[in-house]
């Protein structure tokens, strides 16, 4: 086997590596861990998302795997580290998401800002209740974008557009636009911000910034929008903050778990949840699937990747075949 796909991942560049690679696609594989060990062992190449839990005893596993493609942008699920003392490259698609997940973003404030998805549920149930359904524009107001990639950058340039002042924050990037500012702190850019829009990895960094002590800090008529990493936000305690009204809403395309346990987040008209679509869009995904194929036939050809994380090329004791 050549390629062997853990998730639900079809395109036609896939669609086009089958005239020159065997390819076995498992939509679920990456439920039972066992079953993908025994798969893994005589692949080449594994394809996931963020779903498949690539971790030290799937590549110890994988004695012929020279790359593995991660269909999107965060690699969380990935043991980046082991698969680099292995010798496989890692590819993603670091670029391809950025346009839809932004999107995403800006319509979620404008839902949660204006109640769309409450006013849509409470019209059609026969009511006509408008003034429970008084919104706030977003024009005017402050938006604090918390991780300033390509993503975050984007996000900005949008908001400004409609009117929004920005402020960023950002341990690693550095603020060279000239439609933001950039704060000292994160503590600084929660206390300034009507609408935070999150953009960051989830790493040892990251797990639960937003928590007791950091949600205090933001405004009690701020948003909270989140389309980057569930484990960046402690739900607990963000349920905590809506409830005491510490904060007037949140709107989450991510959760801790994926698909999640239920929750009392879901008893709240203030909150928006959306199961994990900030890039699919039909244009992100024939980019998303078209980046990662092309890489992964690279590899194979025995060339060098064009969106490695790692190295270009298998290392150590790994060979081409």
């Amino acid at each position: 086997m050549d390629i062997l796909i853990s998730e639900n991942i079809t395109g036609k560049a896939l669609d086009d590596l089958t005239t020159s690679y065997s390819i076995e696609r498992y939509n679920e594989l990456w439920k039972t861990p066992g079953k993908l060990i025994k798969k893994v062992r005589k692949a080449k190449a594994l394809l996931v998302r963020n779903q498949t839990i690539v971790d030290k005893k799937i590549i110890e596993n994988a004695r012929d795997l020279l790359v593995i493609g991660r269909a999107g942008v965060g690699c969380d699920n990935i043991d980046i580290e082991y698969a680099s003392k292995s010798g496989i490259v890692v590819c993603y698609t670091p670029d391809a998401n950025t346009i839809a997940t932004a999107e995403l973003a800006i319509g979620l404030m404008i839902a949660l800002a204006r109640k769309i998805p409450s006013g849509d549920k409470s019209t059609k149930a026969g009511k006509w209740d408008r003034m429970n359904h008084l919104g706030n524009e977003i024009y005017n107001k402050t938006l604090g974008v918390v991780g300033f990639g390509k993503i975050g950058k984007t996000v900005a340039e949008r908001a400004h557009a409609l009117g929004m002042k920005i402020i960023t924050y950002d341990k690693y990037e550095i603020n060279n636009t000239d439609i933001s500012i950039a704060a000292d702190t994160f503590e600084e850019l929660l206390s300034q911000s009507d609408i935070i829009s999150v953009h960051l990895p989830l790493n040892d960094d990251t797990k639960n910034i937003f928590n007791n002590r950091t949600l205090s800090f933001m405004k009690p008529e701020s948003l909270l929008i989140n389309t980057s990493r569930g484990g960046i936000i402690d739900e607990d305690e963000l349920i905590s903050a809506l409830e005491s009204g510490k904060i007037k809403g949140a709107a989450l395309d991510v959760r801790l778990k994926e698909p999640p346990v239920k929750s009392r987040l879901n008893e709240f008209d203030n909150v928006i949840l959306t199961p994990h679509i900030g890039g699919f869009t039909k244009e992100s995904q024939e980019r998303v699937i078209g980046s990662v194929a092309k890489d992964i036939e690279l590899v194979l050809s025995n060339k060098p990747a064009v969106n490695f994380i790692n190295f270009s090329t298998p290392q150590n004791a790994k060979t081409y075949h």
